[in-house]
């Protein structure tokens, strides 16, 4: 079951047009190595990963993995950059997916949204910010992938694939 808001409704014309944003099912991330949204519509353009407390039993880092058909889990360009009020600060690449954010281990709880948006045909950039508020760390993210054929899935899971989740929601908005 899906939630949508069209936001030309809210306006004083609801004939002038606008934006369908449409809500996906919040899923709590609390077991599982990966959280996957599938069956998004061929229609859409953008789509926002939103997290809120999410955390996993390690420390191996958050990433987006996103298919058409199955889980592609190769050819990502991917750059995530942290800093953090102390002397925790760097970076990490991937090609297995866009990375997330760095976590400093386990319990560590991330907060942020992450934007996917079709740049052309099949091809995807990824960008967004989260937090990790108990280490005052902020990471930013960036990525591309170009995949074979229409979007129709999204997985959120680690690095290593084997770290569970253990806490917090994860959802996603398409539009």
């Amino acid at each position: 079951m899906t939630n949508a808001v069209n936001l030309a409704a809210v306006g004083s014309n609801a004939n002038s047009g606008g934006t369908l944003i449409t809500s996906g099912t919040a899923v709590a991330s609390t077991s599982g190595t990966s959280i996957d949204f599938t069956s998004i519509p061929s229609w859409v353009k953008r789509i926002t990963v939103n997290l809120d407390l999410v955390s996993t039993n390690g420390s191996s880092n958050l990433l987006i993995q996103i298919g058409n058909g199955s889980v592609i889990n190769t050819g990502y360009t991917s750059l995530c950059l942290y800093a953090g009020a102390s002397s925790n600060t760097g970076s990490a690449t991937s090609t297995s997916g866009c990375l997330l954010i760095a976590l400093n281990g386990a319990a560590t709880q991330a907060t942020g949204s992450i934007q996917l948006i079709l740049q052309t045909a099949n091809t995807w950039i990824l960008s967004g910010t989260t937090t990790q508020v108990s280490f005052n760390q902020v990471s930013f993210s960036n990525g591309r992938i170009a995949l074979g054929g229409t979007l129709d899935r999204v997985r959120i899971t680690t690095v290593n694939g084997t770290d569970a989740f253990d806490a917090g929601t994860i959802n996603i908005l398409y539009e």
